[in-house]
Parts: C-alpha cells; structure tokens; sequence
C-alpha cells in the first residue's frame, strides 16, 4: 500500500510540470516579451484632470484673445490653475492617487472650470487682443 501512494506521489509531482503555466518572461520568436504581458495601470496618472487643465487654459487664453476677460480676472484665474496644477502635483508625489484625492481634484477642477465660465460672461470686458 505504501509502495503505490510512493509511485502515485511520483507520477503527480512529475506530471505537475506539464501543466504550469508559462512564465510571462518566456516568448515565443514571432511574439515579443513586451506584449506577453499587458502593461499595467500607472497607479499616479491623472489623464481625466490633465485634460480638464489643458481644456481650461484653453478656455483661458480664448477669453484673452476675444476681450471677454480682463487682465485681472486672467491673472485670478491663472491663480486657480496654477494651485490645481501644484495639488495634482502633490498627489502624485508618493506614486499613487487614491480616490479621495481623485474626488478633491476633480471638485476643485469644476469650481475653476465655473469659475471660467463667470468671468467670461460677466460685463467686464476689454478690447480683444490683437491677432499675431
């Protein structure tokens, strides 16, 4: 009886090899080592308000262009997006951007982005700014 759960063991450990699965690093020539594995999320990227602050400096520099901001409320406003730049900056700082500080980006991206959206409808207007 020993004798056979011996050989039964042996069968089982020598078999186990066939069935592993293939290291990521292992490819094949036709397939590259890089596309074995699929990259994974970077854990601090903040794609979603990086666009919102190239949105709103867009949004910014057209206002200056049509006059509808005035040299004060550009400077504000460029205040505001600078603070957001240096708080997604500091969040970033230790690698990785939790949720909560996910919520407090996107909060402040929105009060800047109605903020924006006052000034450049507000009755304060200046000449436009001349074409180059």
């Amino acid at each position: 009886m020993k004798f056979q759960h011996l050989v039964t063991a042996l069968i089982l450990t020598a078999t186990a090899g066939a069935f592993a699965q293939v290291p990521a690093q292992a490819a094949t020539p036709a397939q590259p080592a890089a596309a074995a594995v699929p990259a994974a999320k970077d854990p601090a990227a903040t794609p979603g308000i990086d666009k919102r602050m190239a949105n709103q400096q867009k949004r910014i520099d057209q206002g200056v262009a049509s006059g509808q901001l005035t040299p004060k409320e550009t400077a504000r406003l460029e205040k505001r997006e600078a603070k957001l730049a240096a708080d997604t900056a500091k969040a970033k700082s230790d690698g990785v951007v939790t949720t909560a500080e996910r919520k407090r980006l996107h909060r402040e991206a929105n009060r800047d982005s109605r903020a924006i959206a006052k000034k450049k409808h507000n009755k304060q207007t200046v000449a436009p700014a001349a074409s180059k």
